[in-house]
């Protein structure tokens, strides 16, 4: 791991407990317009979970504290009950296509984060995925955390265990196979994200208003990636809100899902990159997350007929 992203990790990888509510809503109460929050969850066929998130998010951190100013779900076209059951746990729903007509909508989380933009007024934009079970209201007020008390912070993602159905730390597949080896060889600067795909984000807005945004799969890499180049690593920072478990996808949905990242990577490649032979992953020690580096094989044989033992046996 580079050295600025070890001490990155020491400076801007924090826990949820770090910043107890108290603190964060003191901060808020302070400039209530430059840290007004907006909460997005975008949405497509999460009758069964999008209701609990948006009702503990309402109770935790709406009425109990005064943390989150307004809670969006943005329908992506979802043909169960969605947007009822979000519009009833105290949600305000808006339909994907609704917002910015005149430009037709295409299928895609991403677009939807975009489109997002134009809905919503918190100076501080907080992103939440739809299919989280077991929600914890951390998953918000840990990531607006940091921008609410220190000013130089502008964008931090959410760490976390992801267990896979009973295996602990299983999950993100997609995230260990394509995405942590894509960052760690073009982009070592982002080797120490823990969950560099993860949907749970806040971002001040006078930043994403600066991004492009890939429209499917690829928009939280190409967030990240932009952000870096935009704003430089010390501007990015991660914090621990325990476990995520939510519905996992079958091995098509991932590979589709890998596809988009790797097209999204190979954009940005254009743009010139730094290669570095080497793979930072982690596990949970005592203490948090624990960055644990491996070498890469980047060495190749040259074909068989270039090697002359060979070309001498098949000649005689």
């Amino acid at each position: 791991m580079l050295e600025e992203v070890e001490r990155w990790l020491t400076r801007r990888s924090w826990s949820s407990a770090d910043r107890p509510l108290n603190r964060l809503t003191d901060a808020r109460a302070a400039d209530p317009h430059r840290k007004s929050v907006s909460v997005v969850l975008p949405a497509l066929n999460e009758e069964a979970t999008v209701g609990a998130i948006v009702a503990t998010i309402r109770r935790e951190l709406m009425e109990k504290v005064r943390l989150v100013d307004e809670l969006v779900v943005i329908d992506s076209g979802s043909t169960d009950a969605t947007a009822a059951v979000a519009r009833a746990a105290g949600a305000r729903v808006v339909h994907r296509d609704a917002i910015l007509p005149r430009i037709p909508a295409l299928p895609g989380k991403g677009e939807v984060l975009w489109r997002s933009l134009l809905v919503t007024s918190g100076e501080i934009v907080c992103f939440v995925d739809a299919d989280l079970k077991d929600f914890s209201a951390d998953f918000v007020s840990g990531t607006v955390g940091p921008l609410l008390t220190d000013p130089t912070v502008q964008f931090v993602k959410a760490m976390y265990d992801r267990p896979l159905g009973d295996s602990a730390g299983q999950g993100g597949r997609v995230t260990e196979l394509v995405a942590r080896p894509l960052l760690n060889l073009h982009w070592p600067q982002l080797a120490g994200f823990v969950q560099p795909l993860g949907g749970e984000y806040a971002v001040r807005r006078s930043l994403l208003e600066r991004l492009p945004f890939p429209v499917g799969y690829g928009v939280e890499l190409g967030l990240l990636v932009d952000a870096l180049h935009t704003v430089g690593l010390d501007a990015l920072g991660q914090v621990d809100v325990g476990v995520r478990r939510h519905r996992h996808q079958d091995g098509q949905a991932l590979g589709r899902m890998a596809a988009a990242i790797y097209r999204t990577a190979q954009l940005r490649l254009s743009r010139g990159h730094l290669v570095r032979p080497a793979l930072t992953q982690f596990e949970r020690g005592e203490e948090g997350f624990v960055p644990r580096t491996h070498a890469v094989d980047t060495e190749e044989r040259p074909p068989m007929r270039e090697i002359e033992e060979y070309v001498e046996r098949w000649a005689a």
